[in-house]
């Protein structure tokens, strides 16, 4: 039986999530913005979902709005807030290690006159927040730092860098879609304006994500239609998807750190010159990042996918890409380390048995595939 250890690029579903969906697109067809019986059915599901999101994060069920997924909301988020700014200049800081929804979104701005600033981060892959400070403008408009890196699991200051913005007078939006899913959040208590989610994070479907957007904070639509979401995100609802979506919010978070830590040191053990990227930072306890120095990563992804297990090099949207991560460059990785780095993200369903199955694979491929260089 294949193993999944691929958890950061999608989530199984979990049955009863996908139970909520299919007997809401059984039973509740209506379209939410109708006012007879069969569409305040659906808006009162849709309704319902929205105030398990909403408590998922510690907001306000007014303060949800419902997207298509993680990189809508970003784009919501960035474009929108920095849009609704009657400001002639205008200047925006993110990191370099963003996800390519936010740094694309940045360079959309950019090719718009907006000025751009990526903080850097060292081989922790955390940002400094006194290099945020350093950075502010009199024209900064909007500060946005993912909670968790979605490569290497590193964890950012966000708390600092709320702090920092809400003493400016700045808005922050931070891309929440991979530590969203995994440890407990607060919106109030860590501070943010704007924060990014998707459901098929959290074991949910995907489709359906949402954007908390803060009473106080201003966006404007990057869509046009309707005037759903409080004529913020226009179209026809996906209420079906949405109620699985609030019914997955409400999901506890899966705790494999035991699990990780297993993997990590036992891959530590077993195969020489491995070494795990940000292994100092405080990370996500579902993700860890290993380097294998002399083997390809390509190679090693392919090996294990017919040895029986799924993992990555990095962000799925960009598994298509031969360039190297991003990320691990920014971290002052050589390129022939990045493309000799590879991602593990564990989660429901994984086991000490495929752990262990995974360690022997890892270990007996690397032996293989470092031999095969010595004698070609």
């Amino acid at each position: 039986m294949p193993a999944y250890f691929d958890h950061n690029a999608t989530t199984p579903v979990d049955p009863r999530v996908l139970e909520t969906f299919t007997e809401t697109a059984r039973e509740v067809y209506g379209n939410a913005s109708s006012i007879h019986h069969f569409g305040q059915a659906a808006k009162q599901r849709l309704e319902g979902a929205r105030r398990g999101v909403a408590k998922k994060l510690g907001a306000s069920p007014r303060e949800i709005v419902f997207t298509s997924g993680g990189t809508e909301s970003d784009n919501l988020a960035i474009l929108g807030s920095v849009r609704a700014g009657s400001a002639r200049r205008k200047h925006v800081i993110t990191t370099q290690i963003e996800h390519p929804a936010v740094l694309n979104a940045c360079q959309e701005l950019h090719r718009e006159g907006v000025e751009i600033t990526f903080l850097g981060v060292g081989e922790a892959c955390v940002i400094d927040p006194d290099d945020l400070k350093r950075e502010l403008r009199p024209h900064t408009v909007l500060i946005s730092v993912m909670h968790a890196n979605n490569e290497t699991g590193a964890i950012q200051p966000i708390g600092d860098v709320a702090a920092t913005a809400r003493e400016a007078g700045i808005t922050f939006h931070s891309d929440g879609v991979q530590a969203g899913a995994r440890v407990d959040f607060d919106v109030n208590r860590f501070g943010v304006d704007l924060y990014s989610i998707s459901a098929h994070k959290m074991n949910g479907l995907k489709g359906a994500g949402a954007l908390f957007v803060r009473e106080t904070a201003q966006i404007h639509p990057v869509l046009f239609g309707g005037h759903q979401e409080r004529d913020r995100r226009p179209g026809t609802e996906n209420v079906p998807a949405i109620a699985a979506f609030g019914f997955a919010a409400g999901l506890p978070p899966i705790d494999v750190g035991e699990l990780r830590d297993r993997l990590e040191q036992g891959i530590l053990a077993s195969v020489r010159q491995a070494r795990v990227n940000a292994k100092g930072s405080p990370r996500l306890r579902n993700t860890t990042n290993l380097c294998f120095r002399g083997v390809s990563g390509e190679a090693m992804i392919i090996a294990l996918d017919l040895a029986g297990f799924a993992v990555s090099s990095g962000a799925a949207c960009s598994s298509g890409s031969i360039e190297p991560s991003h990320v691990l460059l920014a971290m002052g990785q050589s390129e022939t380390e990045a493309k000799s780095s590879i991602r593990f993200s564990l989660g429901a369903g994984n086991t000490v048995e495929q752990v262990d199955a995974l360690i022997e694979a890892v270990s007996r491929i690397c032996h293989v595939h470092r031999r095969e260089k010595v004698y070609a």
